[in-house]
């Protein structure tokens, strides 16, 4: 075996590409900006430069480990070198920090500190650019912008949007999209990938904070709020609860004390989403019409379609997403009890989801009834914590509290439709659901090869005597890719589940940040865990969702659970 030494530390080599993933290896923490290694190698910031024997300095991302190397990693001439590096970045970077949407989670921030810079001796001289507000998902503030290129790789590489790219040379240079184009004029999926790895406030969610807390204020306003399956495991991040900690329960009581009058579980939906699409398809399949059928949960993925491959749509469910279904269920369920009772209330949902695009599809014109918005407040993981400090709450001490009643029951299979391969999942436990060897099918459909982390997963199930191809893909690059393949005739499917977020929701653009690969692990370790523990494992199984469809949707099931 080959070794090279860091700082005077021998270290093997075991297949690593960069010298960097060595020196980590070796449990040395050395900072990047542009380093991400799903991502091609960029080399733009500098920050992980380090010094070889010979006193050649050069960064360690993009230089390939050779035997007999020899690396420091924290010489005083690198020390100078770094802090450099971070004056320069800063000297064009605005400093308004103590207002600033990432103050407290900013890598810039955290380096500059770590790398001991206290002053600035370079005047700004760049003039300030406009805010990029138009998106309903994320605001682009240019002047925040150290051009490390993150967002431009993974809107290209990762999600084959290329919404992003850099524009101009030299001191001029910036990320914007084509011809400076607001970023609701282009291409852009709302999906939010971009700010996870923005490593400043260059790319923040789009805040809907303060809507909700006037809706919260209002005595005529009911406010009911609906939590996404994959905030439960994520939003513990932001209080220091270990990873993957279903956070549930403490999650409830938080918004009670906020004000919240009651407090569901998406998953409900989730549940009514599993119904209407496992009908789509078993109905599309017999009249051999529209396939493959595409799942429409994801409004990255929705979008992304309507954008890339218009020709497809119809191919998409017309199922509402678990979101969508279950806003409109809520503002039903309200207006009905309202005029029982003789009450004059507003009702205003709000929903907590780990995805940014959310935003957008809860303005869509197909996810309205009757004209009037079902969701009015569509909030992030990361909005959902910051909400939660500003009322003073200790969330790591809170006590647990179940959700309301009467949509309180939910499937294990609608909780892990947060991760890719999940609504997948759940859809074959119904179609396939057989009630005197339950535990035996769960297994089959669990080890049938549509869980893991491969950009695109296979597998296949019979129904009656024929059999149904299915694909699992998640991150819109793989997806894209999946489609070429399908339209050029070279694959074969009847039901295909994408997701734009690479894992699922549980990594939406909405969750806190950072979150290494540790992180991603426990989180979806998370989602199956709270699954594995359910009492109720299918759709078929949750006693509320069939009485809700006998006494609530009474037949309207296109009106309340489609958009078309």
């Amino acid at each position: 075996m080959d070794f090279i030494t860091i700082d005077s530390q021998s270290v093997p080599i075991e297949g690593e590409k960069n010298i960097l993933s060595i020196i980590r290896k070796a449990g040395i923490d050395l900072p990047t900006f542009c380093y991400h290694s799903e991502l091609s190698i960029y080399g733009a910031c500098r920050m992980c430069v380090v010094e070889d024997d010979r006193g050649r300095v050069f960064a360690s991302c993009s230089e390939q480990p050779r035997k007999g190397m020899v690396i420091k990693t924290n010489s005083s001439k690198i020390q100078k070198y770094r802090k450099l590096i971070m004056e320069l970045l800063l000297s064009s970077h605005c400093r308004d920090c103590t207002t600033c949407h990432k103050n407290g989670i900013c890598e810039l921030q955290k380096l500059a500190y770590k790398v001991g810079v206290d002053a600035v001796r370079f005047t700004n001289n760049k003039e300030t650019l406009p805010l990029d507000t138009s998106s309903p998902s994320i605001v682009r503030d240019p002047n925040k912008c150290i051009l490390c290129g993150d967002c431009v790789r993974t809107c290209d590489e990762v999600q084959g949007v290329g919404a992003l790219d850099f524009a101009f040379r030299g001191s001029e240079m910036q990320v914007m999209p084509a011809f400076n184009k607001p970023l609701a004029e282009t291409n852009c999926v709302g999906c939010g990938q971009c700010r996870v790895v923005c490593p400043t406030g260059a790319i923040t969610i789009k805040k809907d904070e303060e809507r909700v807390w006037e809706a919260l204020d209002d005595p005529n306003t009911r406010v009911v709020a609906q939590i996404a399956p994959a905030v439960r495991v994520a939003i513990g991040d932001s209080f220091g609860i270990p990873k993957g900690t279903n956070s549930m329960g403490k999650l409830v009581g938080a918004l009670r004390r906020m004000g919240f009058d009651k407090v569901y579980d998406t998953t409900f939906g989730a549940d009514l989403t599993v119904y209407e699409e496992s009908k789509e398809l078993v109905e599309r399949i017999q009249n051999n019409e529209k396939l493959p059928l595409f799942t429409s949960c994801c409004p990255g993925w929705v979008k992304f379609c309507e954008n890339k491959f218009p020709e497809l749509t119809d191919h998409i469910s017309t199922c509402r997403s678990p979101q969508g279904m279950f806003s409109a269920l809520l503002k039903d369920y309200y207006r009905t009890q309202d005029e029982k009772e003789g009450v004059d209330m507003k009702t205003f949902v709000v929903s907590i989801m780990p995805c940014t695009a959310k935003k957008g599809e809860a303005i869509r014109d197909d996810y309205k009834t009757d004209g009037v918005q079902d969701t009015d407040a569509s909030i992030t993981t990361a909005e959902a914590a910051r909400m939660i400090r500003r009322a003073a709450i200790k969330f790591e001490d809170i006590e647990e509290e179940a959700v309301d009643m009467p949509f309180g029951i939910v499937s294990g299979g609608g909780v892990i439709f947060g991760v890719t391969g999940g609504v997948t999942e759940a859809v074959l436990r119904k179609i396939s659901y057989d009630k005197d060897h339950n535990h035996k099918a769960l297994g089959e459909i669990k080890f049938s090869g549509i869980r893991g982390i491969e950009g695109v997963k296979e597998t296949s199930i019979m129904l009656g005597d024929r059999e149904v191809k299915i694909a699992v893909v998640h991150g819109l690059g793989n997806a894209s890719k999946l489609i070429e393949e399908i339209k050029a005739g070279k694959r074969n499917y009847d039901f295909v589940e994408v997701m734009a977020c690479k894992r699922g929701c549980v990594m939406g653009g909405g969750q806190p940040v950072p979150a290494g690969p540790r992180t991603k692990q426990m989180r979806m370790k998370g989602l199956y865990s709270v699954d594995t523990a359910s009492q109720v494992r299918t759709s078929n199984e949750n006693p509320l969702v069939r009485l809700v469809y006998d006494d609530m949707i009474n037949g309207r099931e296109h009106k309340l659970l489609h958009t078309r």
